[in-house]
């Protein structure tokens, strides 16, 4: 087995190199991560030491600086750097990312699984419930649960815990809400396809010797079926990462995001309202950091699918 996994691993690194766009892709996405780790480190030192950072340092008699040798993407109504708020706004994005689509991921996969496997009443249960959120406007879900954080329409008792946890992820109240209801609404489509994939899977020589053998389900779910699900996980995750990142980009541009930290849909909204002025930067800065990861991830999900698809062993 461990002889058959390093094999597959290497096979998958020889043909993410040969697929391009995938592998530029990759090394956009990880220049985003590594940029957003230094941000977050930055922004929490900051904090604690007491520092304005540079992507927050106003310049009043700077505002609305076109693009120059100071300033590369000029600067806006309070005299701040555009270019640095939209490099401020990268660990926004990339958090809102990473946490809804781990949440999608995680509701998506068990539920899947565990109707896929069980079948019966669960099965009925899940479907039932997957349906019901297929049919929930998300886009008004996920405004609406932003709304309850961010006007405080919450009882005390639920408002303490939530407010610990977005101290603890280092956000604001509004992006926990964001966060949650993304994850919430996004899991349906990775149920439906893990579903599908664990009632073949269930019948499979391996997992009638599992059974067998005298092995428990729960193991035989997390050992045998879930290895075999991985790749769905990681397309999935991938695109799901790429959809909550255009999202909390609309909901911070409609005033229920992102309030004080940099945020590319803040950005745009800030922006709009000047473009007839012929100040164009500040929306240019932020759409386009914005397009350059929605696009890297999508390019990256569509070449994992190419690459970690069975069936493309077979055309080679």
């Amino acid at each position: 087995m461990s002889n058959s996994s390093t094999i597959t691993q290497a096979s998958f690194l020889q043909r993410l190199l040969r697929h391009k766009t995938a592998f530029f892709s990759l090394i956009l996405i990880v220049l985003y991560l590594a940029t957003a780790l230094g941000v977050e480190i930055y922004s929490i030192a900051a904090e604690e030491m007491n520092f304005v950072p540079i992507y927050a340092r106003e310049d009043p008699a700077n505002t609305f600086a076109p693009p120059s040798a100071e300033h590369w993407l000029g600067t806006d109504y309070l005299g701040r750097d555009c270019l640095m708020r939209a490099i401020g706004g990268v660990a926004t994005a990339v958090k809102v990312g990473i946490i809804a689509a781990f949440i999608s991921a995680v509701i998506g996969v068990a539920a899947g699984m565990l109707a896929g496997f069980f079948g019966g009443k669960l099965d009925s249960f899940v479907i039932w419930l997957f349906s019901t959120f297929a049919a929930m406007p998300t886009l008004l879900f996920i405004l609406a649960f932003a709304l309850l954080f961010t006007k405080d329409y919450l009882a005390e008792e639920l408002t303490a815990p939530l407010h610990w946890c977005a101290e603890l992820l280092h956000t604001e109240p509004g992006m926990l809400a964001v966060y949650l209801a993304i994850g919430l609404t996004g899991w349906v489509t990775l149920c439906k396809v893990t579903r599908a994939e664990t009632m073949k899977l269930k019948h499979n020589t391996f997992v009638h010797a599992a059974r067998v053998s005298g092995v428990k389900n729960m193991t035989i779910i997390f050992r045998h079926i879930l290895p075999n699900l991985m790749h769905l996980v990681i397309i999935y995750f991938t695109l799901r990462f790429a959809y909550a990142v255009m999202t909390e980009v609309l909901v911070s541009y409609l005033g229920l995001g992102v309030q004080s930290a940099p945020s590319w849909g803040v950005m745009i909204s800030d922006g709009q309202e000047r473009l007839w002025r012929g100040v164009w930067w500040e929306v240019a800065a932020a759409s386009s950091f914005m397009f350059i990861l929605v696009l890297s991830l999508n390019l990256l999900g569509d070449g994992l699918r190419d690459i970690l698809d069975p069936k493309s062993e077979n055309r080679e």
